[in-house]
């Protein structure tokens, strides 16, 4: 019996060092191994004209589908210029365009297309670009805002107040981006009916059709001048 526990114990024994060792090993190579370098230091984003970067951008749609449910869609084509100064908000001049034709309905049978873009909805063979110009922009609070400006959709021009939010950004990293970015997010909603598109709204007191409100939700990030170097030149 005395022989069996110290058999057992010397065993205990050996695989607790083996397991010491391994774990001074794995120490060791942890501390040879380069800790990753560390982020540099970042500046402000100049003022100056910005380009909606298209890669982290998205622009989607959501309307009630008979009361059932939210229909969520998104338009895949579309394009900004931002003038910007982080110091002077409310100067910000913005100019978006849409592709009409670039709505995107995923599984959405051919009829139900076709409605969308024939001349009861969009109409995209007559009226093929969706433009959003800014006309104001009125700080509510530190980095969020509202901008008022004119939508010009389906032939109609009509006033739009989108809510934002400034996300920050930076004057750009030498070696990784070389251009001042920055980023929004905004949200608004207008009724399709004023733009002349009441086909399929639902009658007064019920849900059976689609919604005339249309809610918007924006994400975007906007790609702005070459990072100057010491030594005065840029990046590009």
């Amino acid at each position: 019996m005395n022989n069996t526990i110290q058999t057992v114990s010397r065993r205990l024994a050996v695989t607790a060092v083996v397991a010491l060792l391994g774990v001074y090993g794995a120490m060791s190579r942890a501390a040879d191994t380069p800790a990753p370098p560390a982020m540099p230091p970042v500046k402000a984003p100049p003022a100056g004209v910005y380009q909606i970067d298209k890669a982290h951008a998205s622009l989607q749609l959501r309307v009630s589908h008979m009361g059932f449910s939210t229909y969520t869609t998104r338009f895949s084509r579309f394009d900004a210029t931002l003038t910007f100064d982080p110091n002077n908000l409310p100067a910000s001049k913005l100019v978006a365009t849409v592709d009409a034709a670039s709505l995107e309905m995923d599984a959405a049978p051919k009829m139900c297309v076709d409605i969308v873009q024939g001349p009861q909805f969009l109409d995209t063979k007559k009226f093929s670009k969706i433009v959003f110009r800014s006309e104001r922009v009125r700080m509510t609070g530190a980095k969020s805002f509202e901008i008022a400006g004119t939508l010009d959709l389906h032939g109609v021009t009509r006033p739009l107040v989108l809510t934002g939010t400034y996300n920050g950004g930076y004057a750009g990293i030498a070696g990784m981006d070389p251009h001042a970015r920055i980023g929004f997010s905004a949200h608004g909603t207008f009724k399709r009916s004023d733009f002349g598109m009441g086909y399929g709204v639902p009658a007064p007191g019920t849900t059976m059709g689609v919604g005339d409100p249309i809610d918007v939700s924006i994400e975007v990030e906007f790609s702005g001048p070459s990072l100057a170097t010491a030594d005065g030149k840029s990046h590009s």
